[in-house]
């Protein structure tokens, strides 16, 4: 969940996206806090602390590595500000990765986890156009996804650990404030909300679709979306500004693509799909984003000029024979 690449902000306003940025930071924090202390999170207090110093170890690294290699400076000097600024994308994996994942007491799938996050924003990349690129995955959901398909100990952490400790409303307002504030943000600073309805309108479909063609009760395909951790992958998951298109209408393809890829693999009996959807999805506009610079590099380039008849009979018989 890092929303690091700035440019992908509709407000040009650097404190409006500043504060999105950090409004997703604070949040993490503050919900990491309150669920160790409170709401029941089934983790260690060492898990989300390892999980933001691997992932702020790694991006500091690997920043310090590219502006090595490039011969500029590091997006973290030159001031304290910017120091502070390169955090969030840091924070935010970090906590995701140990809020979402459950390793029993182990800290190794978290570190994995997290550096993986940190990681594939630098080896998973696409061309957008103007000589620049885009990392594809949403850091936090590569981390997990990989993590969870390759470490067969570690798995999701439980639904009901967000809310575990909280009775009467609190079941309710606790979902309700996180959606609420998260739809304000997505509508006013990152414009990724057709994004978000398209996916909870997809999301809707395919359950009313399974519910029909399997006859399963009404409200069984819909009892996720009541999840706090749902709501969190819905808002601060999918529709990452960095990894997900700018156009609206992309943006709605985007979000049904990960709903139907959720569907089919729902019908699999595959777990983990959420996660899985959303990889798949990223994967795929990715390599459409290579197929399509590569159309246009070739397009650009046109056919290859042939040698003028005329210069080369002037450069002598052997020229021409050469040319022809």
């Amino acid at each position: 969940m890092t929303y690091a690449t700035l440019n992908f902000y509709p407000n040009k306003d650097p404190r409006m996206r500043f504060f999105a940025l950090w409004y997703f930071t604070s949040l993490l924090a503050l919900w990491t806090v309150l669920g160790d202390t409170v709401l029941g999170f089934e983790q260690s207090y060492a898990q989300p602390i390892i999980g933001v110093l691997t992932a702020c170890v790694v991006a500091f690294a690997l920043e310090a590595l590219d502006a090595w290699v490039n011969q500029r400076s590091p997006r973290f000097s030159g001031s304290w500000k910017n120091a502070v600024n390169f955090l969030p994308p840091c924070i935010i994996p970090g906590l995701a990765c140990a809020m979402l994942i459950y390793p029993n007491e182990r800290l190794t799938p978290i570190i994995f986890a997290a550096a993986l996050s940190l990681t594939s924003k630098v080896i998973f990349r696409a061309p957008i156009g103007n000589g620049q690129t885009q990392h594809i995955f949403n850091p936090s959901n590569l981390g997990i996804t990989i993590t969870l398909l390759l470490l067969p100990a570690a798995g999701l952490a439980p639904p009901y650990q967000f809310t575990e400790n909280v009775t009467g409303l609190g079941h309710w307002a606790i979902p309700a404030v996180i959606l609420i504030t998260g739809t304000i943000i997505h509508a006013k600073f990152t414009g990724r909300l057709p994004l978000v309805l398209a996916w909870f309108g997809g999301f809707a479909a395919q359950a009313l679709v399974r519910s029909l063609i399997f006859g399963t009760p009404l409200a069984v395909p819909f009892l996720p979306m009541t999840s706090a951790g749902f709501i969190l992958f819905s808002l601060y998951m999918i529709p990452d500004p960095a990894t997900t298109p700018i156009k609206p209408l992309r943006q709605i393809a985007f979000g049904l693509s990960v709903a139907t890829i959720y569907a089919l693999l729902f019908v699999q009996h595959i777990v983990f799909g959420l996660f899985i959807a959303l990889a798949l999805t990223s994967a795929t506009r990715g390599l459409a984003l290579h197929a399509f610079a590569l159309w246009r590099r070739r397009f650009e380039r046109g056919p290859q000029a042939v040698p003028d008849a005329s210069m080369a009979a002037q450069a002598g018989p052997r020229a021409v024979t050469r040319a022809s």
